[in-house]
């Protein structure tokens, strides 16, 4: 399942919290989630959220884990022609927020301990680039920088796509039966 969710009262939730043996803990988990979602959604969460009344402190720990939320814009066009706003994806590798207590939500992005520490302990391998005879492969160390500039060609790639939408976009606006 890609949302899992527990609640614990009562005196084994005394572990968690001193809070949560009277109001409960939430332990949520969101894995490999994806959606989407409008720019307006968004702004209209705002009034669901505020309350008059202070509300009790649950304790949580809300764990996001490889999860893609891509937020659209769906307000009016400026431009009737305009191709409009280029939709945000939002990658979360692992984030967890807690709420202790205090009723405060602390929000952290560090991996688990055992996973940095199996990371470390792992021997290095060798991941073959062709079938080619004569190829040694590439060492894992290698992979990371050919990552990073994977990734960098393709930042590179989106800011030409949008300058090149940009340019479509002011050439529209003086002639709008332009094509290309």
């Amino acid at each position: 399942p890609e949302v899992c969710l527990r609640l614990e009262v009562g005196p084994n939730a005394a572990v968690r919290s001193p809070l949560a043996v009277q109001n409960g803990f939430l332990h949520m988990l969101v894995h490999s989630y994806t959606a989407e979602f409008f720019m307006s959604f968004l702004t209209n969460l705002g009034p669901f959220l505020e309350d008059e009344i202070i509300p009790e402190v649950i304790p949580m720990e809300i764990e996001v884990v490889d999860a893609k939320i891509t937020l659209k814009d769906d307000s009016p066009r400026v431009y009737p022609t305009s191709p409009g706003p280029v939709p945000i994806t939002l990658a979360v590798d692992h984030v967890i927020v807690k709420r202790r207590d205090d009723g405060v939500f602390y929000l952290t992005g560090q991996r688990p301990r055992e996973m940095f520490l199996q990371e470390q302990k792992a021997p290095v391998q060798c991941v073959l680039a062709a079938p080619a005879a004569g190829t040694h492969g590439l060492q894992l160390k290698e992979v990371p920088e050919l990552q990073r500039e994977l990734q960098t060609m393709k930042i590179a790639l989106a800011e030409a796509n949008m300058d090149k939408a940009r340019l479509l976009q002011e050439i529209r606006k003086y002639n709008p039966l332009f094509q290309l």
